[in-house]
């Protein structure tokens, strides 16, 4: 249990310090763990540390994460599933039962300063057709509650972490949230102000450019546009920026022009398909930072930035599904082994390598060049099905290797993601284990790290699925026929 005097002491110098302080806007990370080769939580607290990153966003309250936090001074955001939605919203005993083990256990003396509970994760998501919409305002009253009772609603604020697509207008200052959403947000957007809570967007226009031919490429990015848009008065020269201030007129036509806004999302791919590669990863992201950072605003909020913004992500995590794209596993500013893929500046200096990674033995599983590998294809979709193979798309960074290349790239995909076993490069007498690099240029043949933990985290409802889409399946064949 929390102590009375702890809390009220807490509760009191967040009251002097936001008195005293003007609040400017902060860059933390997400931190997924959909992995097939995962990192220990140590070790990514002290990449975090490393690098002052002082703010983390969570899919879930993994225990064994959670416990690495305490004590680090890192301003946490922990999630709840859209699949907890359900039965959060039906009883105040499993809101009361949810928030004593996640929440009051972990705020405490030398704790973890839990800052927000993200109450589902995008939910009112199109493509879920309503499947959570009726229980993420009963789930918020009851954790609301529970909270209260456990002394925290001073200290723990709840937020709803939406897509972009709950709101829409072919200009800024016409922003409205969806038709179907109109009831709904006006009342959760009451509910989150009516507690001091902002409104948490995911904001990417990465997904824009991919998903259509149409959008101009230079809008997507912060170094000026060919192609701004003219909105009256104001001119918007990025995505972001747009995107940002269409969700500012959306919350102003339901009352609320002031809100503060956290972006909880927000990033660009390394690789997996044309337009997701490391120099527009960089571009953007620093683009990103600098402009948030440089309290400009936006023109319907001038000098006034997101209140805090969450990159996505902190690390690969090779086992997401890849339906919405083969990037969907590339989005990490660092690679799954803490390695930073770019010189980034988050604003206190560019980021640094984590530290005493465990890898696996330095050895490579490749296709054994005295074998005949015309019957290779059943191989290849068995390696694929269960290890990474994106990189080897249309777009991706080994995708110029060569059919052996492709064949080799697969069966050691396959070989590190289960450890190194020596079985799992027989691939019926095909495969052969090699001391020597098989890298290729930009094409980097991964080494594993030692772990002993399954991934249990997720960014999306998608994430928690794994494996590679029929489509993804056939298409990577192609490379073998």
């Amino acid at each position: 249990m929390v102590g009375a005097g702890y809390i009220s002491l807490k509760i009191l110098l967040i009251v002097l310090c936001t008195s005293a302080v003007v609040v400017e806007s902060g860059v933390g990370v997400n931190w997924g763990t959909v992995a097939l080769h995962r990192l220990s939580p140590e070790t990514v607290v002290d990449l975090l540390k490393e690098n002052r990153i002082n703010k983390v966003k969570l899919f879930d309250t993994d225990p064994d994460v959670l416990t690495v936090l305490m004590g680090s001074g890192i301003e946490t955001m922990v999630g709840i599933p859209n699949e907890m939605l359900a039965l959060l919203s039906s009883s105040t005993a499993a809101s009361d039962s949810w928030v004593s083990q996640n929440i009051s256990r972990y705020i405490v003396k030398g704790g973890i300063d839990i800052k927000y509970i993200a109450v589902g994760n995008e939910p009112f998501l199109s493509s879920y057709a309503g499947q959570f919409q009726s229980y993420v305002l009963p789930a918020l009253m009851n954790l609301q509650q529970s909270l209260s009772k456990g002394n925290l609603a001073g200290i723990v604020k709840l937020v709803v972490p939406c897509n972009a697509d709950a709101y829409q207008s072919s200009l800024p200052s016409q922003g409205a949230f969806r038709p179907d959403l109109t009831q709904i947000m006006t009342q959760i957007v009451s509910f989150l102000n009516s507690y001091g809570s902002p409104f948490v967007v995911n904001i990417y226009p990465f997904l824009s450019l991919y998903g259509s031919a149409d959008f101009p490429q230079d809008y997507a990015f912060f170094e000026g546009s060919t192609h701004s848009v003219m909105d009256g008065p104001n001119v918007y020269s990025n995505a972001f920026d747009g995107n940002l201030d269409t969700l500012v007129a959306a919350l102003s036509k339901l009352g609320f022009p002031q809100m503060p806004i956290v972006i909880g999302e927000v990033g660009w791919p390394t690789d997996g398909a044309f337009s997701a590669n490391i120099s527009a990863a960089r571009a953007f992201n620093q683009g990103l930072v600098n402009h948030v950072l440089s309290n400009v605003g936006t023109p319907l909020r001038p000098g006034v930035p997101p209140a805090d913004v969450y990159l996505f992500s902190l690390l690969d995590e090779g086992a997401k599904t890849v339906l919405p794209g083969n990037f969907e596993r590339h989005w990490g500013i660092f690679s799954f082994d803490g390695q930073a893929k770019y010189p980034l500046n988050l604003g206190k200096g560019v980021l640094k390598n984590a530290k005493k990674v465990e890898y696996l033995p330095f050895r490579w599983c490749v296709a054994n060049p005295t074998r005949d590998l015309s019957v290779v294809a059943n191989h290849f979709r068995l390696a694929c099905s269960y290890a990474d193979c994106t990189t080897l798309s249309y777009g991706g960074s080994c995708n110029g290797i060569g059919e052996k290349g492709n064949i080799s790239y697969a069966f050691n995909s396959y070989y590190q993601s289960q450890k190194q076993n020596p079985q799992s490069c027989e691939f019926d007498g095909l495969g052969m284990v090699t001391f020597l690099d098989p890298s290729v240029g930009d094409c980097r043949f991964l080494v594993g790290v030692k772990d002993n933990m399954v991934s249990s985290s997720s960014s999306s409802l998608f994430s928690r699925l794994f494996g590679l889409s029929l489509l993804t399946l056939v298409t990577l064949s192609l490379f073998i026929m």
